[in-house]
């Protein structure tokens, strides 16, 4: 058996299982602004609520994923998560009113914090280890592809076939999400189980808070929060911004700008991540997400909103795998689906959270307003990835030198 394989058929599984899954996610993410103002008669805050309904059910289950795998099997959660996800994308055809839409969009949340969580933790245990790095950047390739694709479907499909036909084409990628990711297994890590084996003792005592939360992955998990609060900005309110200046037509193809500059890098971030280290890539990729964002609040014309969407693209599609990979490093091998858990827990925290604040200061302020708020946020996470993990990795590293020369 070749152990440095990457590209085995279970890893090409799982990256499509996710890749519909996801691209299910932000079609509706994108398209349901839309659908709540134009379709429900709803207002921008109420656009966010359904955002953060969904991101709430989000917070609340996704801790749970990392025990859920380890007490009924990594696959058991797999298919019983994708399976309730496609039940719940089914549901919104059936939509008849605002409150109904927001109890849609909760059990929706919970089954995709569940699917994401195992669906990732499946992938990372297929990767080979000393390819971790190269492994996870093109895993989340295929949520990037679905971020490109789905939002410019959702919103081409919701103009010319409407919104039941949007709802329909999510419910269909949901099914094929469920059966590639159904069909998918890997061989049990033989090092998981000596990692383990003092785990047992703890199972029967009382629910821990470390039992659902991996503390190592925290630092960098709150700078992905960040990250999230200001991209929330971008996938819920993207459309109606782009109607507001008069250029709507070219808001999906904003997407497609934004997805080309997030698939073209991904192969070289990638082996740079495992080669020359996270450093190099972060600093860089939030001043670049940073300009994308200022750039953005100032587009009035197609030229310039395509623009933005390349250099946004550019920027957070080097940094979400870099924080990922080091939230995944930064655990012992037996709780990697906790620490990729608790990195999502924080995205999703800083993604709901953002969607209703942005949200409400659009309606107060405007969408300039609130796209130069999230360019500064942006910014600011730099000084929280410094404090939080470039400065504690600097001084552990200085630590462990002077012990071995001691």
């Amino acid at each position: 058996m070749n152990t440095n394989k990457l590209w085995s058929a279970d890893f090409i599984k799982i990256c499509l299982s996710s890749f519909f899954l996801f691209f299910s996610f932000y079609t509706l993410a994108t398209a349901l602004s839309v659908y709540v103002t134009n379709g429900l008669g709803g207002s921008d805050t109420q656009a966010g609520l359904s955002m953060t309904v969904f991101v709430i059910a989000s917070v609340l289950l996704r801790p749970f994923a990392g025990q859920l795998m380890s007490k009924y099997g990594e696959h058991k959660i797999v298919v019983i998560s994708l399976l309730l996800f496609l039940l719940f994308s089914m549901a919104y055809l059936g939509v008849f009113g605002y409150a109904m839409l927001l109890l849609v969009r909760f059990f929706h949340g919970g089954t995709f914090a569940i699917a994401t969580t195992s669906t990732n933790t499946t992938a990372i245990g297929i990767i080979p280890e000393h390819r971790k790095g190269e492994g996870i950047s093109y895993f989340s390739l295929f949520m990037s592809l679905a971020m490109v694709i789905g939002p410019f479907v959702g919103l081409t499909i919701t103009t010319h076939g409407g919104f039941t036909a949007m709802f329909a084409l999510c419910a269909v990628c949901s099914l094929i999400a469920f059966v590639l990711g159904a069909s998918t297994r890997r061989k049990a890590d033989k090092q998981v189980p000596a990692a383990a084996e003092a785990q047992p003792k703890k199972s029967k005592s009382k629910l821990h808070w470390r039992d659902l939360i991996e503390k190592k992955a925290v630092p960098i998990a709150f700078s992905g929060f960040v990250v999230a609060f200001a991209y929330s900005g971008l996938v819920t309110f993207m459309s109606v911004y782009a109607h507001e200046q008069a250029i709507d037509q070219y808001a999906s193809y904003f997407f497609v700008c934004f997805g080309i500059m997030i698939v073209l890098p991904r192969p070289i971030v990638g082996k740079l991540l495992d080669r020359v280290g996270e450093h190099v890539i972060v600093y860089p990729s939030i001043a670049i997400f940073t300009i994308g964002m200022l750039l953005l609040s100032q587009a009035s014309s197609p030229v310039l909103l395509l623009v933005s969407g390349a250099v946004i693209g550019l920027g957070y599609g080097a940094l979400l795998p870099c924080f990922q990979t080091i939230a995944v490093l930064a655990a012992p091998a037996h709780r990697r689906g906790l620490a990729t858990a608790t990195f999502y827990l924080l995205f999703d925290l800083g993604y709901g959270i953002g969607s209703y604040t942005l949200g409400s200061l659009a309606s107060n302020y405007g969408y300039r307003v609130m796209y130069i708020f999230c360019a500064i946020i942006i910014a600011s996470s730099s000084i929280i990835y410094f404090t939080l993990h470039h400065k504690r990795k600097r001084l552990t590293n200085a630590a462990s030198e002077e012990a071995y020369v001691s």
